[in-house]
């Protein structure tokens, strides 16, 4: 029993004096210290552990919260580009000077010839023609005005706006008891791209213009289908 505890004393100290690392993973792994990143393998420097691990979780935070903040403005610059491409809106008068068509044997486009506003370009004042874009729905309206000349004498103002040659809507005054008339048609249509919209002019009536633009075509959309 005396020679077993000179044993055991003695090999006390060896095991004392040997210094052993761990990882954080446990103590059945024994790591060499890291002189650049002490918090892996030193459990003394545990403050400074939590510190890297907050660290590392902001990093990701901030990472996630960019990539959020990424896509939502790629959504938004994505609507901005829609709703510009969808801005159509166009109002065109008759003509800058005094000016009268009409009256004439047969049906026949009017050209408005003065310009208040073309967004998207899509109103041609060469043919008098709009061509819509883009599918949606429109709000369409125009304006007629005519001056018989004298008092008394016949009067007779008459329009229709057309989709493709197809009547939509039609203004229609014809009489001898004033020398001048006006009237308007507002109207909401679903239109498809490619359709042509005119105001047409019908036979034996007149309409009268000048500078201060009575007779008007206009059109906008509303909202796209498409």
């Amino acid at each position: 029993m005396k020679g077993n505890s000179v044993v055991l004393f003695c090999v006390l100290p060896l095991v004392l004096g040997q210094e052993k690392t761990f990882s954080w993973d446990g103590p059945g792994n024994t790591l060499a210290p890291d002189p650049i990143n002490p918090c892996l393998t030193d459990q003394s420097s545990c403050g400074c552990c939590l510190m890297q691990k907050k660290k590392w979780e902001l990093e990701q935070y901030l990472n996630s919260s960019m990539n959020v903040l990424d896509d939502l403005l790629a959504r938004a610059q994505n609507t901005m580009r829609n709703i510009r491409d969808s801005r159509v809106a166009f109002s065109v008068g008759l003509t800058d000077k005094r000016r009268c068509i009409g009256p004439l044997r047969a049906a026949t486009n009017v050209v408005y010839q003065s310009i208040f506003i073309n967004i998207g370009e899509a109103y041609n004042s060469s043919t008098g023609v709009f061509t819509v874009p883009r599918s949606g729905v429109y709000n369409l309206a125009f304006t007629v005005f005519s001056d018989a000349g004298s008092p008394g004498a016949s009067l007779a103002v008459c329009a229709s706006i057309r989709r493709n040659g197809v009547a939509l809507a039609a203004l229609r005054e014809i009489y001898d008891q004033d020398q001048e008339d006006q009237a308007t048609g507002v109207l909401l249509v679903q239109l498809s791209t490619g359709d042509r919209i005119t105001i047409s002019l019908q036979a034996g009536c007149w309409i009268c213009d000048d500078q201060n633009h009575y007779n008007t075509f206009s059109g906008f959309l509303l909202y796209a289908t498409e």
